[in-house]
């Protein structure tokens, strides 16, 4: 029989199968419900934050800067994922082809690794705003601010780049059923049936180096923001500086708890149960996108006043 009758194209799968949630798979139209939601929290909030940052003046800071990267970013990782995810629930669409497999897992790391870094510039942002006040304007200009979102682009993008050549190169032979309805590095590399200590390394050193470097100096800019905090003469100062800092702390620990999680689960978490890894994987790339806008809509002063304006001259357009 031939090779692409089976499916298989030479040295490798040409296409693979994507897994919903195990042991769910009868109610999956019901649980397609609210993944709807949440994907329209995201692309909706995102939309609207940008939105709402681009015509309020007093929002051009770089503190809102950061912030259009974050919803930019947000939305692109909800588009990545929404067609498979949605396609699988609602329409049993389970195959993908292996090249379109290998473009969704570059562009869902590339946009993980991306809101990484923006976390990072956003606590390097907190740390100058309360550590440094007078000199965080001088510091943090707009070519600045655009120069730091160019690196962090580049840094991911460059990274990245030979994953999906590692993984071409491998020889993949009997299974081709993916963990998730989506394609990430480890689930596909764990499918070959070469020798992945190559793609094993590069992995690690890539996420030790970006991500791992990342959060490390989050923590750090958190301990300086601390110290700098406790020096505050008046209890009001120092409530009023770490509010300032609640929202940015609330994005990085819904974004970095479950992507260690699952870092952790697909190295080293062999025993653990199919319908862990899978929540943990949509509580990684789903939650995050949808929570973020909210997250910041509530804790900030500034946007969700700009939010009531612009709803009331809506309102005020149609009487």
């Amino acid at each position: 029989m031939a090779l692409g009758a089976l499916g298989w194209a030479q040295g490798g799968p040409s296409a693979f199968l994507m897994m919903g949630i195990p042991g769910l798979e009868a109610l999956h139209p019901w649980i397609s419900i609210p993944f709807c939601a949440l994907y329209l929290s995201a692309l909706l909030g995102n939309c609207v934050i940008l939105f709402i940052i681009r015509r309020t003046p007093r929002l051009h800071e770089p503190m809102y800067y950061f912030l259009c990267m974050l919803a930019l970013t947000d939305l692109g990782l909800a588009l990545c994922t929404l067609p498979t995810t949605l396609g699988l629930f609602w329409f049993g669409a389970r195959r993908i082809g292996f090249d379109a497999c290998l473009a969704q897992m570059y562009f869902i790391h590339i946009l993980s690794f991306i809101e990484s870094s923006v976390l990072l510039a956003m606590a390097f942002d907190r740390f100058m705003a309360i550590s440094h006040p007078l000199r965080h304007a001088a510091i943090l200009t707009r070519s600045t601010v655009l120069k730091i979102g160019l690196a962090i682009v580049l840094r991911g993008v460059l990274s990245l780049l030979p994953i999906p050549f590692l993984l071409r190169r491998l020889t993949y032979c009997g299974r081709t059923e993916l963990s998730h309805s989506f394609c990430f590095h480890p689930d596909i590399m764990n499918l070959a049936c070469a020798d992945i200590k190559v793609n094993v390394f590069y992995g690690m050193i890539v996420l030790l180096s970006t991500v791992g470097t990342d959060f490390i100096f989050i923590v750090l800019s958190y301990i300086l923001i601390i110290r700098t905090v406790l020096s505050l003469t008046t209890r009001e100062e120092c409530l009023k500086a770490l509010n300032t800092c609640v929202s940015h702390i609330c994005a990085v620990l819904v974004f970095f708890i479950p992507m260690i999680g699952l870092s952790m689960i697909h190295r080293f978490g062999k025993n653990v149960p199919p319908l862990v890894n899978t929540l943990v994987a949509y509580t990684y790339l789903v939650i995050p996108p949808a929570l973020n806008p909210v997250i910041y809509s509530i804790k900030s002063t500034h946007i969700r006043e700009a939010l009531l304006r612009a709803l009331c001259r809506k309102r005020g357009s149609h009487w």
